[in-house]
């Protein structure tokens, strides 16, 4: 995405942040818009939990705060793969840069780069049209139980940890009420046109979700041996010590990831992961969740077209 940084080796920690964004753009392109279709079922949710998520869920008001941990969902109340790809797709945005495009940005770079009034006016096309945001335990309930979401339930997604994402889109969400997920990459913490640990500190305060997106971006289709504590065991510690809070979830660098990726991401703590618009896997689909880029070409029609293209009634 941006050219801000020069790629070297993965073992170099100073500059690996570089490799992360800079490479950005060319992989994450290649992601597929299809998707098979998948039906409403009427599973239910038993016990406490689906008592507490039915009743806080029942209320836009409270659609980002209400949602019961993944840990106090009964075993017997989650639902199978099948259960869980018949539920209808619920829309989740991703969005990189919020800034003004630059004359040196490429044309597919500008794909990942949303002018600052863009992002404003597609924000409010989406307040204005009735989406509610939602947060990702309400979504893990929702698949893997049947529970309540709000009308229009969305979900925002932020990638890289950009520093506009903190001081030009959260003000803007906050005029909505609207929370967000924001998947930081540990490396670039505290470095410039980054976001700080104690930014991202205030952003799990105020209730929004931070999840693990690698050390440096680093594909995990690469990876091995320790690859896996360096790029997601230890990102994830580092996150948890900064917010006090359990990290449950994981968005795959470009997107991409492989079978082989589940497991190990499974015994790291992570409930679910986040790809881009490719197909959703048949055996662990929770792990395949679908988001789609939110371009920075895209006018607030285009975008509401898009969401409905890409979500309804697949």
């Amino acid at each position: 995405m941006s050219q801000r940084f020069s790629a070297l080796l993965l073992g170099t920690a100073a500059l690996a942040a570089g490799l992360a964004v800079s490479s950005c753009n060319t992989e994450k392109a290649s992601a597929s818009e299809s998707e098979a279709p998948a039906n409403a079922t009427a599973e239910a949710m038993s016990g406490a939990a689906a008592t507490a998520a039915e009743e806080k869920a029942a209320t836009p008001a409270d659609a980002t705060t209400s949602a019961p941990d993944p840990s106090t969902i009964p075993a017997s109340a989650v639902g199978n793969a099948a259960a869980i790809l018949a539920r209808p797709q619920v829309p989740i945005l991703c969005y990189h840069q919020i800034r003004d495009w630059r004359a040196k940005d490429s044309k597919g770079a500008k794909d990942y780069i949303v002018p600052v009034d863009r992002f404003k006016e597609q924000i409010k096309m989406l307040a204005d049209s009735g989406y509610h945001t939602i947060l990702p335990d309400q979504l893990y309930a929702y698949l893997t139980t049947g529970a309540k979401l709000p009308s229009k339930p969305v979900m925002l997604t932020f990638d890289d940890t950009d520093l506009d994402q903190f001081t030009v889109a959260k003000p803007t969400l906050d005029k909505y009420g609207y929370k967000a997920v924001y998947f930081v990459m540990t490396v670039s913490l505290g470095r410039p046109n980054y976001m700080s640990k104690a930014q991202v500190k205030q952003l799990s305060d105020e209730g929004n979700i931070i999840g693990s997106h690698t050390w440096d971006h680093h594909n995990v289709k690469k990876y091995q041996g320790q690859d896996w504590v360096t790029q997601v065991e230890k990102p994830t510690k580092t996150l948890e010590e900064i917010t006090g809070k359990k990290i449950n979830y994981f968005a795959y660098p470009f997107g991409l990831w492989n079978p082989e990726a589940i497991p190990e991401l499974k015994k790291r703590g992570m409930v679910a992961a986040f790809v881009l618009a490719e197909k959703r896997d048949q055996q662990d689909p929770l792990f395949t969740i679908r988001r789609i880029i939110a371009s920075g070409y895209w006018s607030p029609k285009t975008l509401h077209n898009s969401i409905v293209q890409s979500f309804d009634g697949k």
